[in-house]
């Protein structure tokens, strides 16, 4: 006899192990199988990912980005991809990130909650950016984007002292 449950596609053979924790969070898990349907069908069309991570309204890979008087800081996370694996450029006032994280499937694989595919970061920047200076490295799973400040941008900064109210 067939039930609803089994045509329901994360409940096919659900480990034991792992049904406490799904069973917590059915809503991420639908979302990391949405997602990677999505993946899969971009792949077929040769079209970046949506990138949209794991968590609810998260990008993927996740940047931080630290500003100080002469430049941009940005560390963006990608865990296990190495140089040929990331593109970076500066365009039209935008730091943009491409790459590829590819998966790692073994046969025995039932449950896997690692962010694969495709995927293309566009950051804003409001800032102008002296492109020729700008550089990146990619150490420990951390990709590292200096962005020198143009000579009329670190002017443009101007502090404005705060006082205690009276």
């Amino acid at each position: 006899m067939m039930t609803i449950g089994k045509l329901i596609p994360w409940n096919r053979n659900r480990s034991t192990a792992l049904a406490p924790r799904l069973a917590r969070d059915p809503i991420l898990s639908l979302q990391r199988q949405v997602n990677r349907l999505f993946d899969e069908l971009w792949s077929d069309f040769d079209m970046p990912a949506l990138a949209t991570g794991v968590g609810f309204g998260t990008e993927w890979p996740a940047v931080d980005l630290n500003e100080t008087d002469k430049e941009l800081v940005l560390t963006i996370e990608v865990p296990g991809m190495e140089e040929k694996d990331v593109e970076v450029q500066y365009v039209d006032g935008a730091l943009v990130l491409r790459g590829e994280r590819r998966g790692e499937r073994g046969d025995g694989q039932r449950f896997s909650e690692r962010y694969y595919g495709r995927f293309e970061r566009r950051i804003p920047l409001d800032v102008e950016i002296d492109a020729d200076k700008a550089k990146a490295t990619l150490k420990n799973g951390v990709l590292t984007v200096t962005l020198p400040k143009t000579p009329q941008a670190q002017a443009e900064v101007h502090r404005i002292p705060v006082a205690k109210a009276a």
